[in-house]
């Protein structure tokens, strides 16, 4: 999912423009009385067991400013290998099953981010405050142990409910910086080390991360602007912690026959051939025998041709959703992306499916029976998370489509120059990306896929958030 930053203050006709997203995609308002007197209530009384790790130094990495933080980390370097400590929010410790806030949580699904800020999963007295993993103090966590061999592979995986104190919150841009200068030591040099080594591991199973750059829209000239903001490989290896472990829980899930899977069906041979076609015809090497993964984590996003293959190729990663099992697995149990099991389990703050999975999790690993709330709940959880994961594709879709709008309102008739990302065989039209504003729209055609051509702004309605060009 593309991130979008709008720093400043936001125009007025932006604001309406997102108020009205938020009516027309069904977004829940404010939390009521009820929910938020028990939130309040729960904040101040968290379950308070499991073991004291309040010692390791844990620190948080990730975007500037979040004050809802699901994850810690502390890495360390073993004989012949390393450790992983995953400190991950315990969300059990504060949300009861059948209470007030669970219900409305379920009803939510998940965090929905907009440009003028998210509609949260939780209060953000929990989410922001009582749950999350702030540094300096002392709070209840799910901690997952796993030993990984000097190639970064795992060989042994735990997790524990316990007590964690955070030292520090780092930032992706900051952990790169002291990657970069040599002057990375600790839990951030080791992240550079172990995500190197698991991004390799990824490529080795044909897995893909595709780079996700986000946007910020910027003030500059007398005007607005709309950028690409690049991803740093700080946020790759941060991520590929999360991924180890969705991975572990998945694995520990499906050796224990219940819980709840992520999944992603293999790309259709059609799809996987239309894809091998575009690559040809943008000139992206496709080395014999090589999987999509390998291809795509050679690729530098900041090139137009390779960003147009990777925008054109995401058909291959359409169409994930979840499945719960309680007896046999799945017959389909892998991620095709990740190339493995997965589960969601690192970011129970803004997804309503890792408290469950957490929770089956700790009842796996402890010897013990699921909770019978818990098993109850698995069935829901797959159409649960898909209407809402499929509210929050719909937001981020219009929020971008009316800043795009908004940025071009003045500009009918003007031309640009442009890439062309995307070509429908059928209609014979397609989409393009402008540089600046980095803008994606539809245009006319016929277009030359991947070609640098010249369009012409023919619509760029505020009101109904359409912009559409023709070659110039």
């Amino acid at each position: 999912m593309t991130s979008m930053r709008i720093p400043g203050e936001l125009p007025a006709r932006l604001e309406d423009g997102f108020a009205r997203v938020r009516r027309e995609c069904g977004l829940p308002g404010a939390f009521s009385p009820q929910v938020l007197d028990e939130a309040e209530w729960v904040a101040e009384v968290p379950r308070l067991d499991g073991r004291d790790l309040s010692d390791l130094p844990f620190v948080t990495i990730g975007p500037p400013g979040s004050a809802g933080l699901d994850r810690a980390v502390h890495l360390e370097r073993l004989r012949g290998g390393y450790r992983v400590w995953h400190a991950i929010a315990d969300l059990g410790a504060f949300v009861r099953p059948g209470g007030v806030i669970d219900s409305e949580a379920r009803s939510r699904g998940t965090t929905v981010h907009l440009p003028t800020g998210d509609v949260p999963l939780h209060p953000r007295v929990l989410s922001e405050a009582g749950a999350s993993l702030l540094p300096g103090v002392t709070r209840p966590a799910v901690v997952w142990r796993i030993d990984l061999d000097a190639e970064g592979r795992t060989v042994g995986a735990d997790v524990q409910r316990a007590l964690v104190r955070s030292r520090e919150r780092l930032d992706h841009a900051y952990v790169q910086a002291a990657v970069e200068t040599g002057t990375a030591d600790g839990t951030p040099g080791l992240l550079a080390e172990i995500g190197g080594l698991r991004l390799e591991l990824e490529r080795e199973r044909g897995g893909v991360t595709p780079p996700a750059p986000g946007l910020d829209m910027v003030t500059a000239d007398g005007g607005h602007h709309l950028l690409y903001r690049p991803s740093l490989p700080a946020e790759a290896w941060n991520a590929q912690i999360s991924l180890l472990t969705g991975m572990a829980a998945a694995s520990m899930m499906l050796d224990a026959e219940i819980g709840v899977l992520r999944v992603l069906p293999a790309p259709r041979p059609r799809d996987l051939d239309r894809v091998r076609r575009v690559a040809a015809a943008l000139r992206v090497p496709w080395p014999d025998g090589a999987g999509y993964g390998r291809v795509v984590h050679d690729l530098d996003p900041a090139d137009p041709r390779r960003a147009a293959f990777l925008h054109e190729s995401r058909v291959l990663l359409r169409g994930s959703g979840y499945v719960a099992f309680n007896g046999e697995p799945p017959s389909l149990a892998d991620h095709a992306a990740v190339a493995a099991p997965y589960t969601h389990v690192t970011a129970p703050l803004r997804r309503l499916v890792d408290r469950y999975a957490t929770e089956v999790c700790l009842a796996i690993a402890a010897g013990e029976p699921v909770p019978s709330d818990v098993a109850r709940a698995l069935d829901d959880l797959p159409g649960l998370m898909s209407a809402a994961d499929h509210r929050a594709s719909a937001v981020e879709r219009a929020c971008g489509e009316l800043v795009a709008a908004f940025l071009l309102r003045d500009r009918v008739g003007q031309a640009f120059g442009a890439m062309v990302i995307d070509v429908d065989e059928h209609r014979g039209d397609g989409r393009i990306r402008l540089a600046d504003p980095a803008v994606i729209a539809p245009c006319d055609g016929p277009l030359p896929l991947g070609e640098h051509v010249t369009v012409r702004l023919a619509q760029a309605n505020l009101a109904t958030r359409q912009v559409r060009f023709t070659p110039a």
